[in-house]
C-alpha cells in the first residue's frame, strides 16, 4: 500500500518556504506537516550514518517536513521498499539501481547524487590471501541480502568466475566474523571510512586486497556507474593506500512526491551540506562523506532522471 504523505503541500505553500530557505530568512512561513520515511541501510554501514543526518536535516530545515529513517538491507532493499510505496525517499547505490538496458524502475527517480562508496575487500593482517584469486573456496561475507555490496560482489565474483563459499552477513556482522575467524574475508561496498571496518582495524591489524583489475572489469561490462579509484591511506589505522572500484550513490523518491517539496528538499541539502556533515553534533567528521555533496556531482546521476522538482532546483541554480 503506497503511503499517505499526510496534509500535502499546497503549491503557494510550499513555494514560500523555498523561498524563505532560498533567501535565508531564519524563520521561514510554516506550512502543513508532511511525514516522509526515509529507507537507509544496516548496522554498520555509512547509509545508517548518512541517512540519519539527512532525515535530521531536511527535519530541522524544510517547513513542514518530518522525516524519520527506516532501517534496511540497503540498495536493493531500499529500491524494493520505494516501488512498494513502503517509504517516500530511499539511498542506493548507482549499480543496483540501473538495469543492463541502462534504464532506472519505473515510479522512481533521484533527488541527487551524494557520495562515492568504494568497494572494499578486508582481510585480518596474517592471512594467506593476498589477492582476488585466492578467495576461491574461501569463506567470504557477500554483504547483507538486498544491499549494494551484495549486488556489487556477485558481479566482482562472476566476471571472475570464481567460486567461493559466500555468506550473507551486514558490515558489522561480516566484521565480527572475520575478527572472529569464522570467515576469511569480507566486502563491503561503502564510504570512505566505513565505521564497522574502522572499529574492527582499531582492535585487530587488518589488510585491504587491491581490486584494480576487477574495476576495470565491471567498467568493461557494465560501462556507467563504476569508475577506478583509491582507497587513501588515511582511511584505516595502518592500512597503505589500496586500488580498487567505486559507485556513486544517489538519493531517490517516489515519482508521486510534490515537486514543491522535492525541490525544497534538494535546496536545504545543497545549500546547508556543512550541517549535514555535522548532523547537529559537535564532531564535524561525524558524517564525513558529505563532504563530496556539491552540486557539480549531485545533478550527476547517469540514466538515472531527475526528479521534476530536483531538476527545476539545479535549473534555477544556474540562471
Amino acid at each position: 500500500m503506497v503511503l499517505n504523505l499526510g496534509l500535502r503541500l499546497s503549491r503557494r505553500a510550499m513555494l514560500l518556504a523555498a523561498g524563505g530557505l532560498l533567501a535565508g530568512c531564519s524563520q521561514p512561513p510554516e506550512v502543513g506537516k508532511v511525514h516522509l520515511r526515509l529507507a537507509t541501510g544496516p548496522a554498520g554501514a555509512v547509509y545508517r550514518r548518512i541517512g540519519g543526518a539527512l532525515a535530521q536535516h531536511i527535519s530541522e530545515q524544510v517547513p513542514g517536513a518530518a522525516v524519520i529513517t527506516v532501517p534496511s538491507g540497503a540498495s536493493t532493499d531500499n529500491i524494493r521498499m520505494l516501488r512498494a510505496g513502503e517509504v517516500h525517499l530511499g539511498l542506493t547505490s548507482l549499480d543496483a539501481l540501473i538495469t543492463t538496458d541502462g534504464s532506472a524502475p519505473e515510479g522512481l527517480s533521484a533527488i541527487c547524487r551524494l557520495y562515492d562508496s568504494h568497494l572494499h575487500l578486508v582481510v585480518m593482517a596474517g592471512s594467506a590471501i593476498d589477492e582476488f584469486r585466492d578467495l576461491k573456496g574461501k569463506r567470504i561475507s557477500l554483504g547483507a541480502r538486498d544491499s549494494g555490496t551484495e549486488f556489487t560482489s556477485l558481479r566482482v565474483m562472476e566476471l571472475g568466475m570464481l567460486k567461493a563459499d559466500g555468506r550473507y552477513l551486514s558490515q558489522a556482522e561480516s566484521a565480527a566474523a572475520l575478527r572472529d575467524g569464522e570467515i576469511d574475508a569480507m566486502f563491503s561496498l561503502t564510504g570512505v571510512p566505513t565505521p564497522a571496518i574502522t572499529e574492527l582495524a582499531r582492535r585487530r591489524p587488518i589488510r585491504l586486497i587491491p581490486l584494480d583489475a576487477q574495476a576495470d572489469a565491471l567498467f568493461t561490462a557494465f560501462p556507467g556507474p563504476y569508475a577506478p579509484a583509491m582507497i587513501p591511506a588515511t582511511a584505516y589505522a595502518d592500512v597503505p593506500a589500496t586500488r580498487t572500484v567505486a559507485v556513486p550513490n544517489v538519493l531517490l523518491g517516489r515519482n508521486d512526491l510534490p515537486d514543491d517539496l522535492v525541490y525544497a528538499i534538494t535546496d536545504t541539502i545543497f545549500t546547508h551540506t556543512r550541517a549535514i556533515i555535522s548532523a547537529g553534533r559537535d564532531d564535524a567528521e561525524d558524517v564525513p562523506e558529505a563532504w563530496q555533496i556539491n552540486v557539480r556531482t549531485g545533478i550527476s546521476t547517469a540514466s538515472v532522471p531527475l526528479h521534476p522538482g530536483a531538476a527545476a532546483w539545479f535549473r534555477d541554480r544556474k540562471r
